[in-house]
């Protein structure tokens, strides 16, 4: 991307892609266009676009096909300027513009710090969940790319899950807070066997709206703050 000779950019967002995932995939990117202020760049993180640079061999705790590869969005961004990764399973029902000036300088990556106490069972897609500190921080990341050079292929082909989700590859003061409440998106997920959707990384209060839920047979519906 070339950047305005007026020092003006887009805001650069990147989805996490999964087979699974492409119709919400596509209505997030939707979502994010219909209510935006700004100019918005939208990449997905597809490993069929990734053959040679991604060479992780699948874990069986993974989720999505994104479980990892969502760590290479500051190398994809030429570790310059600010990009946005979400998950595929959420909306934008605000402007994006509001995210946009939450950037601090200041931070590596700026996400929100959830305080999700999960127990073992199954998720998405009849997969194991597994609790750990600092679980679903990396469903929202704001990166500052340029102070995120750690996260390069060879890093993130080879780091484990937790040094990568539980972000090992930073000083805990490099990573910056989001709100949890009152921007943009609602996340849908069945992850715990008492609710039908469970953390939601973003929340807008008396909204009913909900991303195509990826397994209709448990009801997603969205989670209220």
């Amino acid at each position: 991307m070339t950047p305005d000779p007026h020092g003006f950019e887009p805001a650069r967002v990147f989805i996490g892609y999964d087979p699974r995932e492409e119709v919400a995939v596509n209505v997030l990117s939707a979502s994010f266009q219909a209510h935006a202020s700004i100019p918005v760049q939208i990449a997905q993180v597809r490993l069929d676009q990734l053959k040679g640079v991604y060479t992780r061999e699948p874990d069986p705790k993974q989720s999505t096909a994104f479980s990892f590869s969502r760590f290479l969005v500051p190398w994809l961004a030429g570790y310059r300027g600010w990009a946005l990764f979400i998950d595929a399973d959420m909306l934008c029902l605000g402007d994006i513009a509001e995210l946009w000036a939450l950037r601090d300088e200041r931070m590596a990556v700026q996400v929100v710090k959830h305080q999700h106490d999960c127990e073992p069972g199954l998720k998405f897609q009849g997969m194991p969940q597994t609790p750990y500190g600092r679980k679903n921080w990396s469903s929202v990341m704001l990166f500052n790319c340029g102070r995120c050079r750690a996260l390069t292929p060879e890093f993130v082909n080879s780091a484990t899950g937790l040094e990568l989700h539980q972000f090992r590859w930073l000083a805990d003061a490099e990573i910056g807070e989001l709100p949890p409440h009152g921007t943009c998106w609602w996340g849908c997920r069945s992850c715990h066997p008492s609710r039908r959707c469970c953390i939601t990384p973003w929340a807008v209060p008396g909204s009913t709206t909900a991303a195509p839920c990826p397994n209709p047979s448990v009801g997603c519906r969205p989670a209220r703050p």
